[in-house]
């Protein structure tokens, strides 16, 4: 069974994400996929429509590109939540150009109020050389916090590098 809160972390086409698909997969609940990306352009339409199609009538999918905390706090019990991905609220965030500190607070506090267990991927950015202009440091040094944050509130804390996944906390299920 999963924990209440599960962290899924890797660096980017480094298996998180189908990792944490399986996790969920693995159990009997209702499946809930909460999508933060955004359609900007036709690569990423058709990136959207691929995975909706992978996943397939077993997910529930509702897009939340900004509002995830007010998703999260309505949520059935019965469910377990993928949240994918962290990284990508975390940008679409600051590119509204909305308060970081007062919207992550939101989204923790939605975190541990969610009735369902929620599974969390976010990006690994800090394995990285430091970013040449002051928006990626910005952005690297928030998500490094977002990561943090909610690896310190999460059971269980996963670390997926090419494919293979290296607990950091907790026991997988």
């Amino acid at each position: 069974m999963l924990p209440k809160l599960s962290l899924i972390l890797g660096g980017a086409a480094s298996g998180k994400s189908a990792f944490a698909e399986a996790l969920v997969m693995a159990t009997p609940q209702p499946r809930i996929y909460i999508a933060t990306a955004q359609t900007f352009d036709e690569e990423m339409r058709q990136k959207v429509a691929k995975h909706l199609t992978q996943r397939g009538p077993v997910w529930r999918t509702i897009e939340a590109p900004l509002n995830v905390a007010d998703v999260l706090t309505e949520l059935p019990n019965d469910a377990v939540v993928l949240l994918d991905c962290a990284t990508m609220w975390l940008s679409n965030q600051m590119l509204a150009e909305h308060d970081l500190a007062k919207e992550q607070t939101k989204l923790l506090d939605a975190l541990a109020a969610c009735p369902a267990q929620v599974v969390v991927v976010s990006n690994e950015v800090g394995l990285d050389v430091v970013p040449e202009n002051a928006l990626a440091r910005r952005f690297r040094d928030a998500q490094g916090a977002l990561n943090q944050t909610i690896a310190a509130q999460a059971d269980l804390a996963v670390l997926v590098v090419a494919g293979l996944p290296m607990v950091l906390k907790g026991e997988l299920p």
